[in-house]
């Protein structure tokens, strides 16, 4: 029987909340290693003497890198596997944060970041291809926005970090918590199996019934009887940009920029504009804390409501939400509207993530995934890099409400983008979408 179509027959088991565990373990370190430098900005603005510009460069550093390693990691991916990727991107996110505690300068800050964003950015869209490509349909959607829920715990961690180690130990201390995941990539790399689709598609039909088999084992009882499943075809990376791809590059690419834009450029510099209206420091990193707990519980709607409503729906609406509540935040003008709307926004946004990173491996077939992924999701590391930029030199002119609003905006037209999309994927074989 063919590989693929007994993969997808499988229940949702014990071998599918493993490879979500281990692929959310590292995706929650990656997420404190990017909520690090949100953390970390204002304690760094005051020792090297930042002025609202630098310290927004500083913030877009790490994207830079992102940008460039989300499309080598996507091509990467698609030529040698997912797992190799996986494993290694996260050994030089975790090297580079290590490196960033011991930067002799300034400069040299700037030079580990864009390294730490270079694994990083290879690293996500690669793992939710490689969480997508074992996921039965019937579950795959809640599957990647479960993985993508880990995001939350890892800022979390970042944002403890900021609140209890920054204000006692320093910037550095944070920096070097956040080294943990080159300890971890070792073990994910030898523990983490590689996709049964990238085989086939790459000709390795053994090694894909092999892996199958090995599946197959942890379900004792009968299984459902498997429909035939359309084989991956080999595809050249200009087929991304010719039709029937292109609408689904284009449009996902746009919505992609606009997301990272508002929301790199709000929460990178959501401390720092709280401290802009007047907040202590302590104070400012102990309501992000807060607010940042919200994200959980968007995570969890979305996984329920994209496997309910569909991918699209769930994003674009999310979207809209988000966008909504950026606008509504910028206009508090009490603790209580700070925590309420920020909270929401938070809610919102990162439920948003989730179904932008189920939506996103969907529309590529396996010979492309990687690279569609990738290629996607680095147009939006641009949207990211020049969002914290800009947003320190508007906030002299804009003041912290107008920067919020401004990033509303920016979620706005990330709806009207997905929404341009035009396809819908639940329920859809990954072959047949």
């Amino acid at each position: 029987m063919d590989a693929l179509a007994r993969l997808e027959r499988l229940p949702l088991g014990r071998p599918h909340l493993r490879l979500l565990f281990l692929l959310g373990f590292g995706w929650a370190l990656d997420a404190m290693d990017v909520g690090l430098i949100s953390f970390t900005l204002p304690a760094l603005s005051r020792e090297f003497g930042l002025d609202p510009v630098g310290a927004g460069l500083l913030g877009s550093v790490g994207l830079l890198g992102m940008l460039f390693g989300a499309l080598l990691g996507g091509r990467l991916a698609d030529r040698f596997g997912r797992k190799a990727v996986v494993g290694y991107s996260l050994f030089l996110a975790g090297l580079g944060s290590l490196l960033t505690a011991l930067a002799p300068s300034l400069p040299w800050v700037f030079v580990f970041r864009f390294f730490t964003g270079l694994g990083l950015g290879a690293e996500l869209p690669v793992a939710a291809s490689l969480m997508g490509e074992f996921s039965p349909k019937a579950h795959r959607g809640r599957m990647v926005v479960l993985l993508e829920a880990f995001w939350a715990v890892g800022w979390l961690l970042a944002a403890l970090m900021g609140y209890l180690l920054v204000p006692a130990f320093g910037w550095r201390a944070a920096f070097l918590a956040g080294a943990l995941p080159a300890l971890y990539a070792a073990y994910l790399r030898l523990s983490l199996p590689e996709s049964p689709r990238w085989l086939v598609a790459r000709g390795r039909a053994a090694e894909a019934e092999a892996l199958v088999a090995s599946w197959e084992r942890a379900f004792p009882g009968p299984l459902p009887e498997p429909r035939p499943e359309p084989a991956p075809r080999p595809l050249p990376y200009g087929a991304l940009f010719r039709p029937p791809l292109l609408r689904r590059t284009l449009f996902l690419a746009l919505a992609w920029f606009a997301l990272n834009a508002g929301y790199y450029g709000a929460f990178i510099w959501l401390p720092s504009l709280l401290v802009a209206q007047g907040y202590t420091l302590v104070r400012s990193l102990e309501y992000v804390l807060l607010i940042t707990l919200a994200q959980v519980p968007g995570y969890l709607a979305a996984a329920f409501l994209v496997e309910r409503w569909g991918r699209r729906p769930v994003l674009v609406g999310f979207l809209g939400l988000s966008a909504l509540f950026a606008w509504l935040l910028s206009r508090a003008s009490s603790p209580g509207e700070v925590l309420l709307f920020g909270a929401l926004l938070a809610f919102f946004n990162l439920g948003a993530w989730g179904a932008v990173y189920a939506y996103t491996p969907e529309l590529f077939p396996t010979a492309l995934r990687g690279s569609g992924a990738g290629f996607v999701a680095a147009v939006g590391r641009v949207g990211g890099i020049l969002a914290p930029y800009a947003t320190g030199a508007l906030l002299p002119l804009l003041g912290p409400g107008g920067v919020l609003a401004l990033h509303g905006g920016l979620l706005l037209l990330a709806g009207v983008f997905a929404f341009a999309v035009g396809v819908e994927t639940r329920g859809r074989s990954l072959e047949e979408a």
